[in-house]
Order: structure tokens, then sequence, then C-alpha cells
């Protein structure tokens, strides 16, 4: 019911947005800067401008779930642009690797996975 997974498609905001933004201010942005429509289930991510906080944004089939994440000490990595799409899409391991505190530079897949995780 609450929870993120892999069969979601996840899509970073490309640029900074204030923290103070709640559902109805978050929902006005994708709807206004992308194509893109946030009643389809895939997750939208927005961090703050030092990268310290991320909100998530989801809906939920009946209603929009906002998720946030504040980090104590240091902050989150940005991946680069998808150049295929234009978008900031994520693949759920590139999402979990940056929510986890991995360095998306140190990060390295055997052959087998190589092709399937290309986008990070």
């Amino acid at each position: 019911m609450f929870s993120l997974e892999a069969n979601h498609r996840y899509f970073m905001c490309q640029h900074p947005v204030s923290m103070n933004k709640g559902i109805d201010a978050l929902f006005s942005l994708i709807t206004c800067e992308s194509p893109l429509s946030p009643m389809t289930g895939d997750v939208f991510v927005f961090f703050s401008k030092n990268r310290q906080a991320v909100k998530l944004l989801r809906w939920d089939t009946d209603g929009f779930l906002l998720y946030q994440k504040r980090l104590e000490r240091g902050s989150f990595e940005l991946p680069a642009r998808n150049p295929i799409t234009g978008y900031y899409e994520l693949s759920w391991e590139t999402f979990s690797f940056i929510m986890s505190g991995v360095s998306l530079e140190s990060v390295r897949f055997r052959k087998r996975f190589r092709t399937r995780f290309a986008g990070i």
C-alpha cells in the first residue's frame, strides 16, 4: 500500500524545489513543466537546493502519497539526465542507491547486469 517498488517508474525534477511545497504545489510543478501525468502511479522525486532533503510524490489509486526524507549529514547524489528520453528517469536500482547513500561513480555491475542497468 505505502511502498516504493521496482515496478514503479521514477522521474526526478530537473531543478531544486522548496521543501515547503506540499502535494498541490508539487502536482502543479509536474503538470506545468512536463508532459507526464502525475496520476499514473509513477514516482516523482524532488530534491532541495542543498540536496539534504527529498520529497517523493506518487498517486495511489485514490489519492496522493507524499514521502519525505531529510539527511542529518551529507547530501544526496544526483544522477545524470537520460539522453534518450530527455528526462531524469531513474531506474529502481539508481533510485535505491541514491536513497541509500551509495556513490553512483563507484557502482560497478558484473557483465550479466551491464545491459540491464546501463542507465546508471
